[in-house]
């Protein structure tokens, strides 16, 4: 009984929520018990409800989330508008780190590198205006001199990891949402070690969020022990605020500058099948050689800056040394919830729209805001093919009935919808017309868009968009297509739910 009661304690999802709730508790109680004793503070709190309405209708936030938060307010005018206070997007909740956190924006000018953004504009002048957004939002220019491969599961990933990792001669950066025990995590681990051991600059930072339930307490102290430089991302502590929103879900690998890895893979054992949870894991990654990495890279060190606050120095040590001939472009870039500009939404819309031929999309998750949705609607509409392909067996049932909902909409619009049945499709990837494609760690829904930091990577024409579209296709191939029929069976009460759970999808 000890032993188990010692267990518990050391749990800090459990702990931690059990804190939260405790905290929101004793807010509720606190101020229904003070606007009991003292009328005019009844009033004050509502007053405050009313003017957080109001402050929210005039506010340029995504209108579903604004809708949310509304909701909950009326719904709650005594402590509504406390509860947005702490946990809404508000200036007291963004000031605080907004400031500490600078803008990507390199300077090659008198590096041996050259970007190719502009290149890109005469040859594929269709998606200039793209490679130019994201360069000017990100500070990540499109490059050429690099070379890419794709890989169609966590376990072609791995394989190919162990081999470059163990080359590794100066620095290995890995930042990630997940790392878990088993093997996987281990046995890059023990190679990891070994670099140290050889004077390679190693350093790992993982989301403390995502990890709170995969990791012992304090295993950022056992990597340092190791000679691992570790950073623990936004330090879970579980008290009223927003910080906890704002997850770094990206991951990336970068060897020795000239190797970059990226994609939906996180470093636990479900990612490489060798445990089971939900059917097959099916996910995909990319590897990118050559100059394309500096973005990978810049974003790495924007992101250590931020959570070690030391500056790092002289970027130019970890630049790329090598290029590779290419006549694609590639670019990679970096999304972050600190600012106000919602890049990895616009990017998937521009494909969207931009497309003439085909739009095929996987995602684990479709919660889809009123822009992407009629830009998905109207392609489809406008006689593009536009195809999603989604889990079959879910992660997060609640997530899941928001998932659903979506599809009777969007199939009487024209899209195609299709559910991965071997099991759960953890792959963020949009590809159109065999000659752009993203890979990444972007889903579709509130969170990625507008939360977490995210990354993903942009390949104008070259053999990614095609691998990706060959793969997505066999996908199809494995899926159940979602048509009038099964839109007939779905019971009506879990559509209501779906629907009422939907309405606050912004805030799940």
């Amino acid at each position: 009984m000890k032993k188990k009661f010692g267990g518990i304690l050391q749990d800090r999802l459990l702990i931690g929520g059990i804190l939260l709730i405790l905290q929101m508790v004793l807010m509720v109680l606190c101020i229904t018990f003070l606007s009991s004793k003292w009328f005019v503070l009844y009033r004050v709190f509502e007053v405050l409800s009313i003017i957080m309405v109001i402050w929210l209708i005039r506010k340029y936030d995504n209108p579903a989330y604004k809708i949310a938060w509304i909701i909950v307010i009326l719904l709650f005018p005594l402590f509504g508008g406390i509860f947005y206070l702490f946990w809404g997007n508000t200036p007291v909740n963004r000031a605080r780190t907004m400031h500490k956190i600078e803008k990507l924006d390199p300077d090659y000018t008198d590096k041996p590198l050259t970007p190719a953004t502009e290149r890109l504009e005469h040859v594929m002048p269709h998606y200039a205006r793209r490679a130019r957004y994201i360069e000017s939002i990100c500070g990540c220019p499109a490059w050429g001199g690099s070379q890419a491969e794709y890989f169609r599961s966590g376990e072609e990933q791995f394989a190919s990891m162990k081999v470059e990792l163990a080359k590794a001669e100066r620095f290995i950066f890995m930042e990630y949402f997940i790392l878990e025990e088993g093997e996987m995590w281990n046995t890059i681990l023990d190679i990891l070690v070994q670099k140290v051991q050889e004077g390679v600059d190693v350093r790992v930072m993982y989301d403390d969020a995502g990890c709170i339930s995969k990791l012992p307490w304090k295993y950022d102290d056992y990597l340092c022990s190791l000679g691992i430089q570790t950073v623990r991302f936004n330090k879970f502590i579980p008290t009223l605020n927003t910080y906890l929103n704002n997850r770094d879900h990206r991951k990336i690998c970068v060897i020795d500058g000239n190797v970059g890895y990226m994609g939906g893979i996180n470093l636990a054992d479900e990612y490489i099948n060798k445990t089971v949870r939900f059917g097959y894991w099916k996910d995909t990654a990319v590897l990118v050689r050559g100059e394309a990495v500096a973005n990978m890279t810049e974003m790495f060190l924007q992101l250590w800056q931020f959570s070690t606050g030391k500056y790092v120095g002289d970027h130019a040590a970890y630049l790329p040394t090598a290029s590779w001939p290419s006549d694609s472009f590639v670019q990679p870039f970096g999304d972050s919830p600190m600012d106000n500009f919602n890049v990895s939404e616009t990017v998937y819309m521009q494909i969207v729209n931009n497309a003439q031929r085909y739009v095929y999309i996987t995602t684990p998750y479709l919660v889809l805001d009123n822009e992407m949705l009629t830009a998905l609607t109207t392609a489809a509409q406008s006689g593009v093919d536009v195809r999603i392909v989604t889990p079959g067996i879910p992660d997060k049932p609640a997530v899941y009935a928001v998932t659903r909902s979506f599809y009777q909409q969007l199939i009487r619009a024209g899209v195609k919808i299709y559910e991965y049945r071997p099991g759960f499709i953890h792959a963020k990837m949009v590809v159109a017309d065999d000659d752009v494609a993203v890979v990444g760690t972007i889903n579709m829904d509130f969170r990625s868009f507008f939360l977490h930091f995210e990354c993903g990577t942009v390949f104008y024409s070259g053999n990614i968009p095609q691998a990706v579209r060959i793969d997505v296709e066999d996908c199809i191939a494995q899926s159940r297509e979602i048509d009038e029929e099964w839109i007939r069976r779905m019971p009506w009460p879990l559509s209501i739910v779906a629907s009422i759970l939907r309405v606050f999808s912004p805030l799940l």
